[in-house]
């Protein structure tokens, strides 16, 4: 799944670890979502969601989209 989790960071002007700390979970889990080998749990995704104001549907698309 695609995503845009690593420009709406570097907007913020967050490291991994700083959005890792604020959605209490590793920098290596950050970094792996960003590079698409793992898919957020729905949970997480909502999290993500309401830390950048932003719907799910925005942050995350279907790569055959």
């Amino acid at each position: 799944m695609k995503n845009i989790i690593s420009e709406l960071r570097a907007k913020q002007g967050w490291s991994q670890q700083q959005l890792a700390e604020l959605l209490n979970v590793s920098r290596q889990t950050v970094n792996a979502i960003e590079k698409g080998r793992y898919d957020p749990s729905l949970p997480l995704a909502f999290k993500l969601s309401k830390v950048f104001n932003l719907s799910i549907e925005v942050i995350f698309q279907n790569e055959s989209n």
